[in-house]
C-alpha cells in the first residue's frame, strides 16, 4: 500500500536513488538529542529519534497547502539528510522555541526541527555540538510484539548521532511504503551478523546510506520489519 497521491512522503514510496538537490541547495533536518548528565539510554534515544523525524512529516502542518509543506516537501523530494546534534539544560530549552516536534520515549527526548539549508541554521542550533553523542550499549530485551522494528546493522558501529539519523530515515521510508498516516511505536534493536542476515532475508524496508559520514556509499544501515 502506498500513501494517497499528494502526501508529503509520496516521493519516498517509489524512488530507489535519491535525486540531487534541483536548486543546488543542500538541506537537512536538524535532529536534537537531549543528553543530560547522566543521559538517557541509547535505545530509547534512537526510538525517540525515529518517531520525531516521522512525526514532523506526518504533522498536518506538513501536508500540501499548509505552513510546513514547502520546507518538508522540498527536502523530501531530494536527499533526506539529517544532522544530529546534542543539547542539555538551557540549550535544550531553547530549541523548543523552534518549529518542530519533540518526541519522548521513557526518559529520552528528541526534537526534530523543520528541514532547511545546512548553511543557514538558527544560531541556537548551530552552536550545538554534532560530535560527542556516543552512548554505552544497553540491553533493551526483545522488541514488543506487533510493532515495527528498526534493526540497526551493529557491525557498522555507528555513533549514536549517525544511528539517530539513520533510524529517522528508516521510519520515514517505512511510513511511505506502508502508507502510514500516524507514527507507530517503533522499536529499535541492534542486529549482529546472524540476525542481520535473517532480517535482510525477510524483505524489509532498507536504508542505503549516501556515504557522507562514517560508512561507505550504498551501505545498508537499517532495515525495518
Amino acid at each position: 500500500m502506498t500513501p494517497p497521491p499528494g502526501t508529503v512522503l509520496s516521493p519516498l514510496a517509489v524512488r530507489r536513488v535519491p535525486p540531487p538537490e534541483p536548486d543546488g541547495v543542500v538541506r537537512a533536518m536538524p535532529v536534537v538529542l537531549r543528553l543530560e548528565r547522566p543521559p538517557a539510554a541509547r535505545t530509547p534515544v534512537l526510538e525517540a529519534a525515529a518517531a520525531a523525524a516521522l512525526a514532523v512529516c506526518l504533522d498536518p502542518r506538513a501536508q500540501p497547502g499548509e505552513e510546513w509543506h514547502e520546507a518538508v516537501g522540498t527536502w523530501v523530494a531530494s536527499r533526506i539528510r539529517k544532522i544530529a546534534r546534542r543539547a542539555r539544560g538551557a540549550h535544550w530549552d531553547a530549541v523548543q522555541e523552534l518549529p518542530g516536534l519533540t518526541w519522548t520515549v521513557g526518559d529520552a527526548q528528541v526534537r526534530a526541527l523543520l528541514p532547511g539549508p545546512v548553511d543557514d541554521v538558527p544560531r541556537v542550533v548551530s552552536r550545538l555540538q554534532i560530535g560527542g553523542t556516543d552512548l554505552e550499549p544497553d540491553d533493551p530485551g526483545p522488541p514488543p510484539p506487533g510493532v515495527p522494528v528498526i534493526w540497526v546493522n551493529a557491525a557498522l558501529r555507528m555513533s549514536v548521532g549517525k544511528a539517530a539519523a539513520q533510524v529517522g530515515h528508516a521510519s520515514m521510508l517505512y511510513a511511505a511504503v506502508r502508507g502510514l498516516s500516524a507514527v507507530p511505536a517503533f522499536a529499535v534493536r541492534d542486529a549482529g551478523p546472524e540476525r542481520w542476515a535473517q532480517v535482510l532475508a525477510g524483505d524489509p524496508v532498507v536504508v542505503r546510506d549516501a556515504g557522507f559520514t562514517e560508512v561507505a556509499p550504498g551501505t545498508v544501515t537499517c532495515a525495518v520489519l
